[in-house]
């Protein structure tokens, strides 16, 4: 199959690469203010992570130029409409990643990022509200996804000056956060497990607290006790995964490995706000242990993913 012939199959889903990427950059970035790291592989993972999506933009590009039908076919599916709005998230992380570089072209990203992550909420919110077909085996974790571009918003947004829209977005993610939650869990106790492909998204499950922690220090300024909420909420599905953890990480390479990444990033990033506003020795150290972790995922998906590139295990028909 020619390289041309293979952007057909081009997924939507790539673009969790960028989110993955571009959470370890943020990662990095705080590391740099809170544990001292030096700047220099913070600002060379942000031009790893946007030469990625100029690359994966373009070719996405290409695809709905020349197979229009394939995206139309994707915009239907179940699961990958879901994935979606990974391609504005990447757009705000790129943004919020940006602000301590270039402030001007941070608010640039972001504002398109923003405009496109409330239309693509719109639009898949609708297409759920509104499908023929959509049935409870069909739900996973990959449903978060829209939920966590909406949290993510204050977190620049608020530097940037957009107090009043950081809130609608963040109280947008937080209300469906908790719905698509019930309904996840419901999914998983009471019917057959998720297919071996969608089991990394189980990971997800921790991006909307960690992200809420993150946006909501930014809102209220400070510690409080609905941030503690947040963060505890998602240490405690860092731990359940960890049970779970022999299970997710046995499974053979597909693209879906990439959901390990963001939720880790997420979760490093909140673990080292935790150490800065108490001092505490124990977030210190996790804050250490999420670091050497998260570098280890990137490290190993970027690996097979360039592997299964060169192989050809990429972008093929399923």
């Amino acid at each position: 199959m020619s390289s041309f012939s293979r952007l057909r199959f081009f997924p939507v889903s790539f673009f969790a690469m960028i989110m993955g990427l571009g959470g370890y950059a943020l990662a990095l970035e705080r590391a740099v203010d809170i544990l001292g790291f030096p700047e220099a592989p913070a600002a060379a993972m942000l031009v790893l992570a946007a030469l990625l999506f100029v690359l994966l933009a373009l070719s996405y590009g290409v695809k709905l130029a020349r197979f229009r039908e394939e995206v139309i076919k994707e915009l239907g599916h179940p699961v990958k409409l879901s994935f979606f709005p990974t391609f504005s998230i990447s757009l705000v992380l790129l943004g919020t990643a940006l602000l301590r570089y270039h402030p001007g072209l941070s608010l640039a990203l972001w504002a398109a990022g923003a405009a496109l992550q409330l239309g693509f909420t719109l639009f898949v919110l609708s297409r759920w509200i509104s499908h023929t077909a959509f049935e409870i085996q069909h739900s996973n974790p990959s449903w978060f996804i829209p939920v966590v571009g909406n949290i993510l918003v204050p977190i620049a947004g608020v530097a940037h000056g957009f107090h009043e829209i950081s809130w609608l977005f963040f109280s947008v993610g937080v209300l469906f956060w908790l719905v698509l939650f019930t309904i996840i869990f419901n999914r998983v106790i009471f019917h057959h497990p998720l297919p071996e492909k969608l089991a990394p998204t189980f990971f997800i499950l921790i991006a909307p607290p960690a992200v809420g922690f993150i946006a909501y220090l930014q809102l209220a300024g400070g510690l409080d006790a609905f941030a503690r909420v947040l963060y505890y909420s998602a240490l405690f599905l860092a731990m359940l995964l960890a049970v779970l953890g022999r299970r997710l990480f046995r499974i053979r390479f597909y693209l879906s490995w990439w959901a390990y990444s963001f939720p880790t990033a997420a979760f490093t990033v909140a673990s080292l706000l935790m150490f800065q506003h108490t001092g505490l020795a124990f977030y210190r150290g996790l804050s250490w242990l999420m670091m050497a972790a998260l570098t280890g995922v990137i490290a190993v998906l970027l690996a097979y993913t360039g592997r299964a590139a060169l192989r050809g295990d990429i972008c093929v028909e399923e």
